[in-house]
């Protein structure tokens, strides 16, 4: 009955090791992927990038201003009309 100890001993010696090699590693992907993430972030300040809440935010500005635009040409040829023609 000893002999089935032992080689049962050893086997859970070895996926203990295992399970504790697995957990390390899972640690250093999270540590590498928080430092190249703070690396990443630290070299698109340098850069000057705009994050893209604030492009998106002034994308839709810009679409809202040419609608306007456009709003406000029909309605003043609309106006030039009524008046009799071109005025500038």
């Amino acid at each position: 009955m000893r002999s089935n100890q032992g080689p049962n001993r050893i086997l859970d010696e070895f996926a203990r090791v295992m399970t504790d090699a697995a957990g390390a590693a899972q640690g250093a992907r999270r540590e590498a992927e928080t430092f190249f993430r703070s690396q990443g972030e630290r070299l698109m300040s340098q850069m000057d990038v705009v994050q893209r809440e604030e492009f998106e935010a002034v994308r839709e500005m810009a679409v809202r201003a040419r609608t306007e635009n456009e709003a406000l040409k029909a309605r003043i040829a609309k106006l030039e009309e009524k008046l009799g023609g071109d005025v500038s």
